[in-house]
């Protein structure tokens, strides 16, 4: 977390969830709907659908709650203002993102790669990790042996006749730093497959706002009505079960990140199209057609500020 603000920002989604209602009161009574929480430009990435294309996406949904729906927008282009050397004009960061966002809500659907323009397709392949590179951390994973119910949903989530080779461990993330987290590395027909198995807790708006149900909403959006979900994505004995590869990961921005307006539009959309399946989409086109030209930039600079001060108070 002292890396950055941005690295700060993905790690406190709890206290984000405390402090958005006063940063941004006027967004406060915007419709909710189900929402992703703790979304930023790190919780995108790619997986392959069960017909084996590559899709695009969010792909973190440990947060769903019913939120209003431009805590979601705010805290996307919050993340971009954040990303260390990225340098973005805020105001063509905030239309790129509402652009998208429209688009979204009015045609929904999931962002398959091969359909996309190639500039596009190739700007996201390309942060894709290398597959050396990708094998060669899964080799350093600590050896662990999972509870028992987890280490017979990472078997049964391998293929039929892959050899397990080790259980590991390994810490990685932001907001889920420090969860239990298993993996499954084995032996497939001629090449190695990963899986993970990683602890699902309730989302922290519901803790924020004392309304814990212990119920996750997390396969809701997963499997909303316009997405093409993961075929290996499960949720068992309240541990997210998926398929890990080089090509289907969260997509990470490097030291010189190229966080781009065709990027943001695409993020936009997809967050259009996972808030169109909600039964309240309706009424977030009404609002989103009152706001003024400038609220999505001036939320994100006020959020900004607010992370950055917490920021730097924990820092020091």
């Amino acid at each position: 977390m002292k890396e950055s603000a941005f690295v700060f920002l993905r790690a406190t989604f709890f206290r984000w969830a405390r402090e958005i209602e006063d940063t941004c009161p006027e967004l406060a009574k915007a419709p909710a709907v189900l929402s992703v929480g703790d979304v930023h430009v790190e919780n995108f990435g790619t997986w392959r659908d069960a017909e084996g294309r590559l899709v695009w996406g969010i792909n973190d949904f440990d947060e769903a709650a019913n939120i209003p729906y431009a805590f979601d927008l705010v805290r996307l282009a919050t993340s971009v203002l954040l990303v260390p050397n990225a340098q973005p004009d805020g105001h063509e960061m905030a239309q790129a993102i509402l652009t998208g966002y429209r688009e979204g809500l009015a045609d929904p659907k999931p962002t398959i790669l091969s359909e996309q323009k190639i500039p596009l397709r190739k700007l996201i392949t390309d942060l894709h990790e290398e597959p050396e590179k990708f094998w060669r951390k899964v080799k350093k994973y600590e050896r662990a042996v999972p509870p028992s119910p987890v280490a017979d949903e990472l078997r049964d989530s391998l293929p039929e006749g892959a050899t397990l080779l080790r259980f590991a461990t390994h810490r990685k993330g932001g907001g889920s730093l420090g969860r239990p987290r298993y993996f499954a590395l084995a032996e497939w027909r001629g090449g190695r497959v990963l899986r993970e198995a990683k602890a699902l807790v309730p989302s922290a708006w519901e803790w924020a706002h004392d309304d814990i149900t212990g119920f996750s909403r997390f396969l809701d959006l997963a499997r909303g009505t316009f997405r093409s979900p993961d075929p290996f994505l499960e949720v068992r004995h309240r541990f997210i079960v998926r398929r890990i590869a080089a090509d289907s990961d969260k997509l990470e921005f490097g030291q010189d990140p190229s966080v781009s307006s065709d990027l943001l539009t695409a993020m936009g959309f997809d967050l259009g199209a996972i808030h169109a399946a909600d039964r309240h989409a309706g009424k977030v086109r009404a609002h989103l057609q009152r706001q003024p030209d400038n609220w999505l930039h001036d939320g994100a600079m006020a959020a900004m500020r607010t992370v950055q001060k917490d920021y730097d108070t924990w820092r020091s």
